[in-house]
């Protein structure tokens, strides 16, 4: 049996938080199926130092990792994506980047804990909740990605990955 591997592509605003533990959890839970790319619609050129911390606390691997642009993904040398998750969140003042092309797309919006704030121990609990919360959305996308399902179907079971509600397969 030949697996077929995909590329999946998060978006966010500034590609320093959410999108790269997005990548990073991604890299772990889906190694051999999966290929995570990460970018912002404007992004900070740093990645947050809280999250790679947690990061590096949870045994990920981050020498790699850096907030880049889309643009770096809509070239003609860019790898083909195959799905792409928008991960800020539809509320405050983020804005969201809308991708050209036909890639599968859901919006799994998460408050940016960048923008936590409070005592040192607020905003660790801030990113560790967002790494938490993604971690089980991406845990089950890669279980759906596994069963043969039509596009719409797909589509539908992505947007309730997002909307916090456990696809029923």
């Amino acid at each position: 049996m030949i697996l077929t591997t995909y590329n999946v592509l998060f978006l966010c605003t500034g590609n320093s938080a959410r999108s790269i533990l997005a990548e990073a959890i991604l890299e772990r839970l889906g190694s051999r199926r999966f290929n995570a790319y990460s970018a912002g619609s404007f992004p900070r050129g740093e990645i947050h130092p809280v999250a790679i911390d947690l990061l590096k606390k949870l045994d990920h691997p981050t020498e790699h990792l850096r907030s880049k642009s889309w643009d770096e993904f809509t070239g003609p040398t860019s790898p083909s994506i195959d799905f792409i998750f928008t991960v800020c969140d539809n509320a405050a003042a983020d804005t969201c980047p809308i991708w050209p092309g036909h890639p599968m797309t859901a919006h799994w919006g998460l408050p940016d804990p960048a923008a936590a704030e409070g005592s040192d121990d607020d905003i660790v609990e801030a990113f560790t909740s967002t790494y938490h919360q993604l971690r089980r959305r991406i845990a089950a996308f890669t279980r759906l990605v596994d069963d043969s399902f039509g596009n719409a179907e797909l589509q539908s079971k992505l947007m309730e990955i997002g909307s916090g509600i456990s696809p029923s397969t």
